[in-house]
């Protein structure tokens, strides 16, 4: 089995929730604290040995593109004419253009999730790669990334990623899986049903996040594209023909750790409010504010 080492981030939505900040700003850039969201996903796929990372974004995205690059002149400059006190920052921000080798793609085609990977195709050749996305995220111990892998060489089948749906309202925002368990917090999938509310959901473990996929799923990706006419071309459909045809998908709980969502502006600021609590600088003042402003 090839090692995975390769990883696809989709990043090349507007943002339109988040307007006017994303007018100029991409989405993917909005701090958690001191980082934009898309360096803790570059982190955790780093930390789980991926080495080339392919980033799908649009037009307005350059800022993603200079983040991930050496850090310019001037600010080097500034930097080391503070001294000893400014050079942890300038080892951080030298340390992040070396995270991995970055390759970024303007998104062509149409519209809908199987997009990012039609068009980083030619990059991932005859390899296994984590799809996944920019905008939300697992913090746990093992990373994400890694627990996928570890399912991945267990079983030898793609992976989604999932977590146990913790309040109703899930069952309609996430896909969920059905299938047998193989193992603790693992099923292998029989089929997944987007969005079926509580009353029509097969479990409570819903996909979210991201995947693990074999280069299988090419020659399907090719067939929904011969019979696409409009609308969204979407990944999950290809990836349930895969499993109709007998090809391997497992479902993974992601464990130890907790899922972020950013897309939206009240869970972004969960998720600001949440690092900010953590902060092993600045938590317990939050804390202390937070009690203020609600007594």
């Amino acid at each position: 089995m090839a090692r995975v080492t390769k990883a696809v981030i989709a990043a090349a939505g507007f943002g339109t929730r988040f307007l006017p900040q994303t007018k100029a700003m991409p989405k993917e850039m909005l701090p958690l604290i001191d980082k934009p969201i898309i360096q803790y996903v570059v982190e955790e796929l780093v930390a789980a040995g991926i080495q080339d990372i392919i980033i799908i974004s649009g037009s307005n995205k350059r800022s993603i593109e200079d983040h991930f690059d050496v850090p310019n002149q001037d600010l080097v400059g500034n930097l080391k004419a503070g001294g000893a006190k400014k050079q942890p920052l300038l080892a951080q921000v030298e340390a992040i253009g070396n995270l991995a080798n970055f390759v970024y793609i303007r998104q062509k085609g149409p519209y809908g999730n199987a997009t990012p990977v039609v068009c980083a195709r030619h990059l991932l050749g005859n390899e296994p790669f984590i799809y996944t996305f920019a905008d939300d995220f697992f913090v746990s111990n093992p990373g994400r990334t890694q627990q996928l892998i570890d399912v991945y060489d267990t079983y030898n089948g793609s992976v989604f990623a999932c977590k146990t749906v913790t309040d109703d309202s899930e069952y309609d925002r996430y896909g969920i899986v059905a299938g047998t368990q193989v193992a603790d917090g693992i099923r292998k999938v029989d089929h997944v049903v987007e969005k079926p509310g509580k009353a029509a959901a097969p479990s409570n473990m819903a996909s979210v996040s991201g995947y693990l996929l074999t280069p299988e799923i090419f020659p399907y990706i090719d067939k929904a594209i011969a019979s696409y006419e409009s609308g969204e071309l979407m990944i999950q459909p290809v990836m349930q023909a895969m499993i109709d045809d007998g090809h391997a998908f497992y479902a993974k709980e992601i464990q130890n750790g907790s899922y972020y969502d950013t897309g939206d502006k009240l869970e972004y600021l969960k998720t600001v409010i949440d690092f900010a609590l953590k902060d092993p600088d600045m938590g317990e003042a939050v804390k202390q504010f937070i009690h203020d402003k609600s007594a």
